[in-house]
This record gives C-alpha cells, structure tokens and sequence, in this order.
C-alpha cells in the first residue's frame, strides 16, 4: 500500500473535491475513521462522495444531519462498508459519548469492518480508532475555490 501522508490542495470545483476524496479513499482500509472538518458550505459532504466511489460503495451520498448516520453497503464482499456520519446535531451537546451514540444507532456493521467518515467530528471521532485521517476543508468567502488539507494520525 501507498505511503499514507498528509498534504495540501487547492480545489476549484465539486469536481476537484470528489477526485481528491476518491484519491484519499483509495488509501482507506477497515477500520480506518476520517474526520471532516471546516465551516458549513466547505464541501465536507462533497468530500464523502469521493471517499465512498473509491470504495465502491452503494449510494446515494448525501448529508445525513438529519438521521445521524448512514451505512453505505461495499458492492465487493472483500470490502468495507462506509458509515457516513454528521455530528453537527451533537455539538452542543459537551458530553456525547460517540462510541454509545453510534452504537444506539444500530447500524448493522461492526465499526472494524468498516471506513467511519464523520463531519463535524473533531475532537470526538479520534477516538473510534488510533488510525484516522484529519481533513480540514476551507472556502474563502471571495471565490469557490476551496482548500483541504489532511494528515494521518496513526500510532
């Protein structure tokens, strides 16, 4: 497998943002979690699209504030499912317990056979695995153009 390191690009459309997600996807294995974070409008959501093509996983990728969480099924039986996961909900709320909210979700999927993608997640989703990928999604407010920057935290 690739050398999983950080780095830095400049994404002038949606178009640039699901080629950078599926390029970050490839690099992904169970039991992986990858934490989305910027201001709403970032393309945090566009990212995940990404991510899931790359682990050919069944769609429709779209925003799941408002159920929490959405399982993405792997079209391959040797490939992880995708949890999509939007924490935006939860941020006003200091004291959540992601591991015991996730896990009331029933969701269906042991979180080890499966890529976790979490917007909103930072300072919580780091701690479903020791293996993460930091993703800080940028836009000025003159131009669409977007910057992400990631970095892998591994032990």
């Amino acid at each position: 497998m690739a050398e999983r390191s950080g780095g830095t690009a400049e994404l002038p459309s949606a178009e640039d943002t699901i080629a950078l997600g599926a390029q970050l996807g490839k690099q992904l294995r169970a039991g992986d979690v990858v934490v989305l974070s910027g201001p709403l409008g970032a393309g945090k959501t566009v990212l995940a699209k990404g991510i899931a093509q790359a682990l050919d996983v069944d769609g429709p990728v779209i925003s799941p504030t408002f159920v929490l969480a959405r399982v993405h099924r792997a079209r391959r039986a040797d490939a992880p499912a995708m949890i999509h996961v939007d924490l935006y909900r939860l941020l006003d709320h200091e004291s959540v317990d992601l591991l015991a909210e996730l896990d009331s979700l029933d969701l269906d999927t042991d979180l080890e056979d499966a890529v976790v993608v979490v917007e909103w997640g930072e300072g919580l989703a780091e701690r479903l695995s020791d293996n993460h990928l930091d993703v800080r999604l940028e836009r000025s407010s003159d131009t669409e153009v977007r910057t992400a920057v990631w970095n892998w935290s591994t032990p």
